[in-house]
Protein backbone atom coordinates (compact mmCIF):
# COMPACT_ATOMS: atom_id res chain seq x y z
CA UNK A 1 0.00 0.00 0.00
CA UNK A 2 2.66 2.49 1.03
CA UNK A 3 5.84 2.86 -0.87
CA UNK A 4 7.98 5.50 -2.43
CA UNK A 5 6.24 8.10 -4.53
CA UNK A 6 7.43 8.96 -8.00
CA UNK A 7 9.39 12.17 -8.08
CA UNK A 8 8.40 14.78 -10.65
CA UNK A 9 10.55 14.97 -13.76
CA UNK A 10 11.90 18.41 -12.85
CA UNK A 11 13.20 17.32 -9.44
CA UNK A 12 14.98 14.26 -10.87
CA UNK A 13 16.81 16.47 -13.37
CA UNK A 14 17.85 18.83 -10.57
CA UNK A 15 19.17 15.99 -8.43
CA UNK A 16 21.20 14.68 -11.39
CA UNK A 17 22.77 18.10 -11.93
CA UNK A 18 23.63 18.43 -8.21
CA UNK A 19 25.23 14.96 -8.15
CA UNK A 20 27.77 15.92 -10.83
CA UNK A 21 30.11 17.95 -8.64
CA UNK A 22 32.68 18.28 -11.44
CA UNK A 23 30.31 20.30 -13.61
CA UNK A 24 29.45 23.05 -11.14
CA UNK A 25 32.09 25.06 -9.29
CA UNK A 26 31.28 26.53 -5.90
CA UNK A 27 32.46 30.04 -5.20
CA UNK A 28 33.46 30.95 -1.65
CA UNK A 29 32.40 34.36 -0.42
CA UNK A 30 35.55 35.27 1.47
CA UNK A 31 35.95 38.47 -0.52
CA UNK A 32 32.72 39.92 0.83
CA UNK A 33 33.97 39.82 4.44
CA UNK A 34 35.50 43.02 5.70
CA UNK A 35 38.65 42.29 7.61
CA UNK A 36 39.47 45.85 8.66
CA UNK A 37 36.11 46.87 10.15
CA UNK A 38 35.52 46.87 13.89
CA UNK A 39 32.23 45.66 15.34
CA UNK A 40 29.90 48.51 16.25
CA UNK A 41 29.11 49.01 19.93
CA UNK A 42 25.57 49.72 21.02
CA UNK A 43 25.12 53.03 22.74
CA UNK A 44 23.05 53.17 25.87
CA UNK A 45 20.80 56.19 25.83
CA UNK A 46 18.95 57.27 28.90
CA UNK A 47 16.03 59.65 28.60
CA UNK A 48 14.25 61.00 31.64
CA UNK A 49 11.16 63.12 32.02
CA UNK A 50 11.50 65.92 34.53
CA UNK A 51 8.73 65.79 37.08
CA UNK A 52 7.71 69.44 36.65
CA UNK A 53 7.40 69.11 32.86
CA UNK A 54 5.66 65.75 33.13
CA UNK A 55 3.08 67.09 35.57
CA UNK A 56 2.31 70.01 33.24
CA UNK A 57 1.52 67.51 30.49
CA UNK A 58 -0.58 65.37 32.83
CA UNK A 59 -2.71 68.27 34.12
CA UNK A 60 -4.58 68.58 30.83
CA UNK A 61 -5.39 64.88 30.53
CA UNK A 62 -8.54 63.23 31.91
CA UNK A 63 -7.50 59.60 31.48
CA UNK A 64 -3.75 59.09 31.62
CA UNK A 65 -2.29 56.20 29.65
CA UNK A 66 1.34 55.50 28.82
CA UNK A 67 0.67 55.70 25.08
CA UNK A 68 -1.03 59.09 25.20
CA UNK A 69 1.50 60.51 27.65
CA UNK A 70 4.37 59.32 25.45
CA UNK A 71 2.81 60.95 22.39
CA UNK A 72 2.18 64.31 24.06
CA UNK A 73 5.52 64.43 25.91
CA UNK A 74 7.49 63.24 22.86
CA UNK A 75 9.21 60.29 24.56
CA UNK A 76 9.21 56.53 24.09
CA UNK A 77 6.51 54.42 25.69
CA UNK A 78 9.02 52.66 27.94
CA UNK A 79 10.15 56.02 29.34
CA UNK A 80 6.53 57.08 29.83
CA UNK A 81 5.76 53.81 31.63
CA UNK A 82 8.70 54.26 33.98
CA UNK A 83 7.66 57.85 34.73
CA UNK A 84 4.04 56.87 35.41
CA UNK A 85 5.08 54.01 37.70
CA UNK A 86 7.32 56.39 39.65
CA UNK A 87 4.45 58.86 40.05
CA UNK A 88 2.16 56.05 41.16
CA UNK A 89 4.68 54.99 43.81
CA UNK A 90 4.81 58.59 45.08
CA UNK A 91 0.99 58.77 45.21
CA UNK A 92 0.64 61.57 42.65
CA UNK A 93 -1.42 59.45 40.25
CA UNK A 94 -3.74 56.53 40.92
CA UNK A 95 -4.46 53.43 38.84
CA UNK A 96 -8.19 53.41 38.03
CA UNK A 97 -8.52 50.72 35.38
CA UNK A 98 -7.15 48.91 32.40
CA UNK A 99 -5.35 45.60 32.30
CA UNK A 100 -1.74 44.55 32.78
CA UNK A 101 -0.64 45.92 29.42
CA UNK A 102 -2.69 49.12 29.23
CA UNK A 103 -3.17 50.80 32.58
CA UNK A 104 -5.34 53.87 32.99
CA UNK A 105 -4.36 56.41 35.62
CA UNK A 106 -6.05 59.42 37.20
CA UNK A 107 -4.27 62.49 38.55
CA UNK A 108 -4.84 62.92 42.28
CA UNK A 109 -5.56 66.38 43.65
CA UNK A 110 -2.33 68.13 44.55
Amino acid sequence: MGGVKKKPVGSTEKSNVNNHSGDIKTVKKEDSKKTGSKPLQKQKLSVFVEESQGLKVLEGMKAIMAQTFARTAGVKISVANAFLKALEAKGIIKNVGGNSGHKVYKLEKL
